[in-house]
């Protein structure tokens, strides 16, 4: 398998700070927010830190559900059949507004055609974790053992076609490496058997990965962002360890089903982006490890169309298929 050209998941659009526009629309009754992964992954922490803000200024609690199954097809599915009306939300990531259809023959629905754009939410580097039995202290060590023991390692991902599977397939071309990918159910069990040893490393988001990475269970070697950051300073890039085409950053964005009411998505993308400029809110999403990002609907609408067209062309390049 070979991707010649460097891919970047995400590349957000500047952070707004304006106000929140005119009221508009406000709920009546509470609002799900169905995260189409298990709870403990980059998607779920940064949906339960926005969750918590928007529903204090909408004035109606926003409950976040998670959905997780089928590289996160399940959870979007059951925000298309939801009502349109704005009690329903989607934390959409790259990898289930512009990856799956390239992978899934007949997923019951067409997520460029079944959903609306609210606003970008955030985005985030992944991180190249190790867990303590491997031979490795270094980027540099862990490259030499792993082409030493071709195919004998093996790496988590939170499911066929996810961002952390995706991320993990552009390390494995550049780094010319022959390892076995093994898809979980969300981000969180692949970490928690990384840590256990039953898979030897990861290519996790760093929200869902930087918990165990302070409290010494796995050893980062690598970031993917264009630049160190500032959660893991001694850390190097892809690019400084002599992988620049395994630089890539991941980024999620809230999506409502399509026929919700542009008064609607007009109030949520005003609370979402007032909550995305509060500064507090900015300190813990990059404690978490993520960066707050927002948008207009169109410029996140915008985004989506050319990355169904770029993820298109590197499922189809590097033959990556769902089990």
């Amino acid at each position: 398998m070979k991707i010649s050209r460097r891919i970047i998941l995400g590349g957000a659009a500047a952070l707004a700070t304006g106000p929140a526009f005119a009221q508009g629309w406000a709920p009546t009754r509470p609002i799900r927010f169905v995260v189409p992964f298990a709870a403990g992954g980059a998607t779920d922490v940064v949906a339960r830190v926005l969750a918590e803000r928007m529903g204090e200024r909408l004035g109606q609690p926003i409950v976040v559900e998670n959905r997780a199954g089928s590289g996160g097809n399940i959870g979007v599915e059951n925000v298309v059949r939801a009502p349109a009306d704005g009690t329903v939300i989607l934390m959409g990531t790259t990898g289930t507004l512009t990856i799956n259809q390239h992978l899934y023959g007949n997923m019951g629905f067409d997520p460029a055609k079944d959903l609306a754009s609210v606003g970008m939410a955030f985005a985030t580097d992944h991180v190249l974790i190790v867990n303590d039995k491997v031979p490795a202290q270094t980027a540099q060590e862990f490259l030499a053992w792993l082409r030493a023991n071709p195919g004998k390692a093996s790496f988590g991902s939170a499911g066929s076609g996810s961002s952390t599977h995706m991320v993990a397939e552009l390390f494995r071309a550049a780094a010319k490496v022959e390892v076995t990918h093994v898809p979980y159910r969300g981000s969180a069990p692949a970490l928690n058997d990384t840590v256990a040893g039953n898979v030897q490393f990861m290519l996790d988001q760093l929200p869902s990965a930087i918990g165990m990475i302070q409290g010494g269970k796995v050893r980062a070697l690598a970031t993917t962002g264009p630049r160190r950051t500032s959660q893991l300073p001694d850390v190097p890039t892809m690019k400084e360890i002599g992988l620049p085409d395994a630089e890539a950053t991941s980024w999620g964005a809230v999506m409502v089903p399509t026929g919700t009411p542009a008064s609607v998505i007009a109030r949520l993308n005003a609370v979402l982006r007032e909550a995305l400029a509060d500064p507090k809110i900015q300190e813990r999403l990059v404690a978490a490890g993520a960066d707050a990002v927002s948008s207009t609907p169109e410029e996140l609408q915008r985004k989506i169309a050319q990355e169904v067209q770029t993820w298109g062309r590197v499922v189809q390049e590097a033959r990556i298929t769902v089990n």
